[in-house]
């Protein structure tokens, strides 16, 4: 089968950087969002603006030719499923997406076509959802064309690094299946690449981020211990991972992004009654926001006239991606109990609340300074300086991102979680 050109589906977080990178590849790749806005500012090179190497690749691709965006799916020979994932009020993956492209791409399979699904989505979608309705073109899946799920490890930031460095487990529906896909992502991922059937490649994903949110959430436990206990949470955990076989992750405001804030719900939906240990985790992670804003309460000794400064809302330093981050609400938590909230994040444009164009107009006047992402910015704040516009000098770091014995030298009260 011949593999040149590539139909991507969905131009988010992980189907531009991959369709990017194909495109420079050699091959010829169409992109397709129906997201206008998405690809006008893919044309005008605003699409992920903490990830300047993508951008540089990006913009190669597009004025090679290689790479062409559009609102529509055409006729390829590969084509790509990126599409978003969201979950649910109730806790369950939405597959609307999923559904869309896969129907989207029917009236153009062709017999020895490659569908690759790089969504990331509960066990069984790739063969029992995706699959069927691809069928619908006629072709048996397997027999007439080719069917594999490509889960991304991707950490933003770092996304292009991450696409070809890292090892990679690709499920397919047959060795068939696989060995095109081996060959095509071979062309630009130097890692180790794996094979697995559809419904364990799936899975394993899953696993990676359910592992993460569980400990983190086993670290969050031993803050609000601590706290009680009057303990260094963070120098407890410091010396406890000093040990050969323990590795605790930070405890922190809670937990965000679309992957480890949402990964594990994909497991439990699958059933409930084994997942306890997934939702325990998922309910003490949820459960810190509301950690934070009683800390910074009961610093306030003037609650009916009191502001307070959130420094950063994305979900994690020096990115842009404000997705399931726990800001949101602990901003809402904060004015529910009528604090004046002003917030500020250098990177991130898209958020549900209202923030101040520059840090000096959420400090000034503050009562309480409360660090919820550990952007390098918050990092390198003079205290001295941000002393001079506060009203009260109290300093909450979520992250303990901040030199505490700087901060209490200019007589700010400093804490964490």
């Amino acid at each position: 089968m011949g593999m040149e050109k590539i139909c991507v589906l969905g131009m988010g977080y992980i189907g531009f950087p991959v369709s990017s990178l194909f495109a420079t590849s050699g091959f010829k790749v169409v992109g397709v969002d129906i997201n206008e806005e998405s690809i006008k500012r893919i044309n005008n090179g605003e699409a992920m603006v903490s990830e300047p190497d993508l951008n540089v690749m990006s913009e190669a691709a597009l004025k090679s030719g290689n790479l062409v965006v559009k609102t529509s799916p055409e006729e390829a020979d590969v084509f790509i499923i990126a599409v978003p994932t969201p979950i649910t009020e109730d806790k369950v993956c939405d597959l609307s997406a999923v559904r869309m492209a896969g129907r989207s791409i029917v009236p153009f399979l062709r017999k020895g076509n490659l569908v690759i699904l790089e969504s990331t989505v509960p066990p069984c979608t790739t063969g029992e959802v995706l699959g069927p309705i691809l069928e619908e073109s006629g072709l048996k899946a397997g027999e007439d064309f080719y069917l594999a799920h490509c889960p991304e490890k991707v950490l933003p930031g770092k996304i292009l690094y991450e696409l070809v460095e890292n090892d990679r487990v690709f499920g397919a529906i047959n060795d068939e299946s696989f060995s095109l896909v081996k060959k095509l992502y071979s062309s630009f991922v130097k890692g180790n690449i794996y094979s697995t059937d559809l419904k364990t490649a799936e899975f394993i994903k899953l696993i990676e981020n359910s592992f993460r949110d569980v400990n983190i959430a086993f670290a969050n436990e031993l803050a609000k211990i601590s706290k009680k206990l009057g303990i260094d949470v963070w120098e407890a955990i410091g010396y406890a991972n000093k040990h050969p076989r323990v590795n605790i992750h930070r405890p922190g405001p809670g937990v965000g992004g679309h992957c480890i804030a949402v990964d594990p719900w994909f497991i439990a939906e699958k059933d409930r009654s084994l997942a306890e240990m997934i939702i325990l985790a998922r309910g003490i992670n949820d459960s810190m926001p509301e950690f934070v804003v009683g800390s910074v309460m009961g610093k306030i000794k003037d609650k009916g006239d009191a502001k307070v400064a959130v420094l950063g809302v994305a979900y994690k330093a020096e990115i842009e991606d404000a997705r399931e981050s726990p800001a949101k609400k602990i901003v809402m938590l904060l004015k529910k109990e009528g604090i004046d909230v002003k917030i500020f994040d250098p990177y991130v444009t898209d958020f549900d609340y209202e923030m101040e164009a520059d840090i000096d107009s959420a400090l000034q006047g503050a009562d309480c300074i409360l660090i919820v992402t550990d952007h390098n910015m918050f990092k390198e704040m003079d205290p001295g300086r941000v002393s001079s516009l506060v009203r009260n000098k109290i300093i909450i770091d979520t992250r303990k991102c901040t030199d505490r014995n700087a901060w209490v030298s200019q007589g700010f009260e400093w804490d964490t979680v």
